[in-house]
């Protein structure tokens, strides 16, 4: 589940993480308060107006703006709310920001210069162990530097049954070039962040840029926080900070349904059960010359009501020109998903897309008798490259 950037602040901030503090608004007005707010606790003249939507690159697509003024917050947030943001990181139409981060300017003037770094937090399944990805080079530009100049990004890998050494993260201080005062505020900084990415359940998160100020303070200037879907039941007040609007609304629909559903771009509708045998499935379609349009695992105790939501879930594409169904019946009977297929054929109408249905294990040849006997427009196979050449040869 991915958070905003106020809400991944405001965690990291219960594990002492020094943040750029700020305020949401959700209109104008609200975004000059929070402003004149955070001037009298902070004494920020300047003020930062951020979108908070699930995307980076926001500051190259105008959602980021700098306001030196209490008429240009005004001003600057009255762009911002109700825009279509549009970043590399989202689709062309972009997404729709209703809230804006107000916060503080933390680029001031002092005896030592400002500098920017990159750090992120994530599992590196090669290895088995978590890792810190970290650069000198941070800001908005890190993708080009991990593809122009590699040496700059650097990793240091964690055994998660040791947890981070207090070596390493003084290792990761030294290579940032730091020294005194900033050298200790960073070493403490990364050692916070390693147990905030553990103590979370992160599958990810990630700071562009970590900033030391100009008074050596190390502070988290833009935060970015995936959690672990299945590690939400220890987290109810994380899942609690869920903002549907940022998801696509046919997989928020088939998530209360109970199934996991995800769209893609392809013209082959996908009903299968189990994982793998999903991603098997979408390779097949691929090799026979379709395109899987979604990842849909209706899991292992698929029934005639789930099989129906499914239905109605891939038809919402408009893009598909087939679907196929392919079902190993390990727990789930082979026979209970054709009546299931056979009753949402009839309960959803008319459905204009060939269907090829390919039921193998418990009742398989129940199953097919049942197919075949329907006398609806439904095609059955045996074999998964069978079924995939059919649709390929339908669509």
């Amino acid at each position: 589940m991915n958070l905003h950037e106020y809400q991944a602040k405001e965690l990291l901030a219960g594990y002492g993480i020094k943040i750029q503090r700020g305020l949401t608004a959700e209109t104008a007005d609200e975004a000059v308060e929070a402003a004149k707010k955070l001037t009298e606790e902070t004494g920020t003249g300047w003020h930062i107006i951020k979108a908070q939507v699930h995307a980076g690159g926001r500051g190259k697509g105008g959602g980021v703006k700098l306001a030196k003024s209490l008429d240009e917050v005004k001003e600057k947030a009255g762009e911002i709310i109700g825009m279509q943001l549009i970043t590399p990181q989202t689709s062309a139409e972009g997404k729709l920001v209703s809230t804006v981060l107000v916060a503080e300017d933390v680029y001031y003037p002092g005896e030592s210069e400002t500098k920017e770094f990159y750090m992120s937090v994530l599992m590196d399944r090669t290895t088995g162990k978590n890792v810190i990805i970290y650069s000198t080079e941070g800001g908005m530009d890190i993708e080009q530097v991990a593809e122009e100049t590699p040496h700059l990004v650097q990793k240091e890998h964690i055994d998660p049954g040791v947890g981070m050494l207090p070596f390493q993260s003084r290792k990761i201080a030294f290579n940032l070039g730091l020294s005194g005062q900033a050298f200790k505020e960073m070493s403490k900084f990364v050692s916070k962040l390693y147990k905030a990415f553990v103590g979370l359940d992160a599958s990810m998160v990630e700071i562009n840029p970590v900033l030391k100020t100009s008074d050596e303070k190390i502070i988290a200037v833009d935060s970015k926080l995936s959690i672990d879907d299945n590690a939400l039941f220890r987290h109810k007040d994380i899942a609690e900070m869920r903002d549907k609007r940022e998801e696509d609304p046919t997989e928020v629909e088939a998530g209360s349904y109970g199934l996991n559903f995800i769209k893609l771009d392809g013209n082959v509708g996908c009903m299968v059960n189990g994982a793998g045998l999903a991603m098997a499935t979408m390779d097949i379609i691929k090799l026979a010359g379709g395109s899987p349009a979604n990842f849909l695992d209706v899991g292992g105790t698929a029934d005639a009501k789930r099989v129906e939501q499914a239905f109605r879930i891939i038809l919402k594409d408009p893009n598909v020109k087939a679907i196929l169904i392919n079902i190993f019946g390990g727990i789930v009977r082979c026979d209970r998903v054709a009546n299931g297929v056979v009753d949402a054929y009839k309960n959803i109408g008319d459905i204009n897309v060939p269907i090829i249905v390919r039921l193998q294990g418990t009742n398989a040849d129940i199953a097919k008798k049942i197919i075949d006997d329907s006398g609806l427009e439904v095609h059955s196979a045996i074999l998964l490259k069978e079924a995939a050449e059919k649709v390929a040869s339908l669509i």
